[in-house]
């Protein structure tokens, strides 16, 4: 007879409060005061759902992303362990839905039970790896540990370091959006009060991924028929709804070992299969259903692409990351993580709305009236997870020997209808004062203007020469005028592209165009 393990559910616990301090700890860490030194990415990088979808996209791995073969290389001989022991959505779903019903035990029973509506993640998962299959990665959206990192860089942490004052934010961020970001995040984790771990449950695509390689578990929760008296008190606590009183269902099943511990007659154990245990049940999955839905979702990515991605792929506000890949290749890499802005010092990068079309919703823009890329700042790279934003050196990006020069996010313009010398006669030369490059891209001609009552002033008019701009946007941030700067930067001549340019050069020997 196999007897069950005592602790297994201390254990689990114990590993669980270990990698949620874990994630918490890289995610409060990640900013140019403390990051070095550390994986800041590293759960990103073992996410085997981040892993498949960049490869389907891209058709290459990148090196980060190896990590991912800790967690689908266990699963197969453990099973769904993941969820429960590792996942920081999971976990906090855990934490949110306990007693969530409130010790009423039969309804415990009824919300613990299987139900058909747990089919909707593997059919949510169909139509990413569809899409990623059409060039359109979007895991990201759904994928949990890219939504945590998303939420707790726009939410959680602004919310704890305003509570608390904890110094997480060297000044206070804000984020274009960030709103609707914000809601998703406590919708799902409200979600735990009418059933416990809802997300895991129903719309997890990684977690129907990993139910999808458990199938082959070689370990997993075995029922010895003959000690199990149909009590249901393994139901009174499962986290999965894998219904471990009957046949259990190994994709389903989370391995948060309750049932092993609630079961009073020990009729439960983890381990290998023996003679007298039940039959498993196989993934309930309606193959119709499952067809219909990659069928539909091959329509999905060349309907947001031909709907406003086409006419926005030079779009001016579309200003990316310093070393983020040209942009079609940009959007087969971006996970929508935020993992860029949470360590960005300046704020200045922010969620995606319709910028960059609707595959491009959430990725990292540079809104520069709300801050502005820091000149010698190259975090965002560091952190980028699949390789949609380049690590780059310093001198790599600011054109310092042996690079020739330096990486152009965008150009400036002035608008003289606004500018103050330029529209109003008032003497400002903010603009010029910060410019970071050498020699500024921005310099002045100093010249006398007569109002219309006769008095003369000495003024200094500012220009931007198009060749040194290298699109920082702190021009822009310092601008004293409100609302719409005096001068704002465009994505034009932005250096990842050879089309976005303000004059495209023809070849040697042709004919310039009329």
């Amino acid at each position: 007879m196999n007897i069950p393990i005592p602790g297994l559910r201390a254990i689990r616990r114990l590993y669980a409060a270990f990698f949620l301090g874990l994630f918490f700890f890289l995610l409060i860490i990640a900013d140019f005061r403390r990051m070095q030194g550390y994986d800041i990415p590293m759960f990103l990088e073992m996410d085997p759902l981040v892993a498949i979808g960049g490869f389907m996209t891209s058709q290459t791995l990148y090196d980060g992303l190896i990590l991912a073969l800790v967690i689908l290389v266990p699963t197969l001989f453990l099973g769904r362990f993941f969820c429960s022991w590792i996942c920081p959505l999971g976990i906090l779903n855990q934490l949110f839905g306990l007693r969530a019903t409130g010790p009423r035990p039969s309804q415990s029973h009824r919300l613990n039970a299987y139900r058909p509506l747990f089919r909707i993640k593997y059919y949510l998962l169909t139509l990413l790896l569809v899409v990623a299959l059409a060039g359109g990665l979007q895991v990201g959206v759904l994928d949990p540990i890219a939504l945590v990192v998303r939420s707790m860089t726009v939410a959680g942490l602004p919310l704890l370091d305003q509570a608390g004052g904890l110094g997480i934010y060297a000044n206070g961020p804000i984020f274009h959006g960030g709103l609707v970001i914000t809601m998703l995040f406590f919708a799902i984790l409200a979600a735990n009060r009418f059933m416990p771990r809802f997300w895991c449950r129903v719309l997890c695509p990684l977690g129907a991924l990993l139910g999808v390689l458990s199938r082959w578990s070689i370990f997993g929760i075995q029922r010895h028929v003959e000690h199990c008296t149909g009590c249901n008190r393994c139901l009174q606590s499962c986290q999965g709804g894998c219904d471990p009183h009957a046949a259990w269902r190994r994709s389903e099943c989370h391995l948060c070992m309750n049932c092993i511990e609630d079961c009073p007659t020990g009729a439960l154990h983890y381990g290998l299969p023996k003679t007298s245990s039940s039959i498993h049940q196989p993934l309930d999955l309606n193959r119709r259903r499952l067809l219909e839905t990659a069928v539909g979702s091959m329509a999905v990515f060349p309907l947001m692409r031909s709907s406003v991605s086409a006419v926005t792929l030079d779009h001016p506000a579309l200003i990316r990351p310093p070393g983020s890949l040209a942009e079609d290749d940009f959007a087969r890499r971006c996970i929508k993580c935020a993992a860029c802005m949470r360590v960005c010092p300046t704020n200045v990068l922010q969620p995606a709305l319709l910028e960059g079309g609707w595959e491009g919703i959430w990725t990292p823009i540079l809104i520069n009236r709300i801050g502005y890329c820091e000149h010698h700042c190259v975090l965002c790279g560091l952190v980028c997870p699949t390789g949609a934003i380049r690590p780059l050196s310093v001198n790599q990006k600011v054109g310092r020997p042996p690079f020739d020069h330096p990486i152009r996010l965008g150009t400036a313009f002035f608008d003289h209808g606004r500018c103050l010398p330029w529209a109003m006669d008032v003497p400002c030369i903010v603009c010029e004062e910060v410019c970071p490059t050498s020699p500024k891209a921005i310099w002045y001609r100093t010249v006398t203007q007569t109002h219309r009552n006769g008095h003369t002033i000495t003024l200094k008019q500012p220009y931007v020469q198009p060749d040194l701009c290298i699109g920082c946007g702190i021009c822009e941030h310092k601008c004293p005028v409100t609302g719409h700067a005096a001068i704002r930067v465009s994505s034009v001549g932005e250096s990842r592209s050879k089309t976005n340019q303000m004059l495209l050069k023809t070849n040697p020997g042709s004919s310039p165009p009329p």
